[in-house]
């Protein structure tokens, strides 16, 4: 089994090539299939998409499937990596060819000056080059390649009203059902070639926060746990006391999650704080509590959003082992206020 895994390169070989293996998105695949079919029949580019959503949903695996399905080449590069109009020229004229994919992930961080370029590339599939500087400076117009544009973003509210128009095909990705991520990490398992208990499949799934990545990454880690243990196939009771030991709970929640909402709950009589206070609160950036913690606390239940900022809501409290009640809250908050009163 070493050898098999040994020879395994994961990052590439795990990765599903076309629409059929790629697990979960129904929707946004069948969808998909009448884009790609189309532009085949026709012989021309696809049209350009933006893919937003959470990370870990699998927005650059769609980019790498949409060039295999077409038989093009892709290129790969990120927002931040294109700083001046400069790096970008040089990737649409040397780096492209006829039909292929150019993905830019996080292009909502895009600078300014690059996107306004990326216009009439996007558009008329050509580029304007500045030479010279000063009175001198001329302005070179290329022609490029028909070439699909691929963005992919967490952040679309950051994404200009210009850059989103000319997406001609725009997708969000929603998170995944527990059976779709036991479907995900059965197949990873039937590749790297040990076995996975279906129960065990579902568990690992139940615990993944609906994210497909993070289902991927939690089964190499339980099979690390089970391959120490000498154990070729994966059982639900192995498969829990591993994902325990990574402290991830039974409703997906890890140390993060928990100490978020034990501060909520013991340190701000379970709300309402803002976010700003929160962060300082749990030593965490904003953003990330913002946009990685939250979404999955609130979709599972336990923390509401409010105008006078975030709650833990009954839930957390029976989660985290508190006893509930509306008349309990008031006094710890009451206790609370006299603390920060100084009384």
């Amino acid at each position: 089994m070493h050898d098999r895994l040994i020879d395994v390169e994961l990052d590439g070989a795990l990765r599903p090539r076309t629409l059929a293996d790629y697990v979960g998105q129904k929707k946004l695949k069948e969808k998909l299939a009448v884009y790609l079919e189309a532009a085949r029949n026709r012989s021309e580019a696809l049209d350009h998409v933006l893919l937003y959503g959470p990370p870990g949903l699998g927005k650059t695996t769609l980019a790498h499937i949409i060039a295999y399905e077409l038989g093009v080449g892709i290129r790969i590069t990120s927002g931040p990596a294109i700083e001046k109009p400069g790096d970008l020229a040089a990737i649409l004229t040397n780096a492209l060819d006829e039909g292929d994919v150019l993905f830019i992930d996080e292009i909502h961080r895009l600078g300014r000056v690059a996107e306004e370029h990326l216009y009439p590339a996007m558009e008329d599939f050509k580029i304007d080059i500045i030479l010279g500087q000063g009175p001198a400076a001329r302005t070179l117009r290329l022609d490029l390649p028909r070439f699909t544009l691929i963005g992919a973003t967490t952040r679309p509210g950051l994404i200009t009203g210009p850059m989103r128009s000319r997406f001609g095909i725009i997708e969000h990705l929603e998170y995944y059902t527990e059976a779709e991520l036991a479907q995900g990490v059965n197949r990873d398992a039937q590749l790297l070639g040990f076995g996975l208990a279906e129960e065990a499949a579902l568990e690992i799934g139940r615990r993944a926060r609906g994210t497909m990545r993070i289902a991927k990454r939690l089964l190499r880690r339980v099979r690390d746990y089970a391959e120490v243990a000498g154990e070729e196939i994966i059982s639900l009771a192995r498969a829990q006391a591993a994902l325990n030991e990574l402290g991830t709970d039974e409703m997906g929640l890890d140390a993060r999650d928990r100490a978020i909402l034990e501060s909520l709950i013991k340190k701000f009589a379970g709300g309402p704080v803002g976010l700003e206070t929160l962060a300082t609160a749990v030593s965490e950036d904003k953003a990330t509590l913002e946009e990685i913690y939250e979404p999955f606390l609130i979709q599972k239940g336990f923390i509401k959003r409010t105008p006078r900022g975030r709650v833990a809501t009954e839930r957390a409290y029976q989660h985290l082992g508190y006893s509930y009640t509306p008349q309990a809250q008031a006094e710890l908050f009451s206790e609370l206020e006299d603390t920060l009163n100084g009384s």
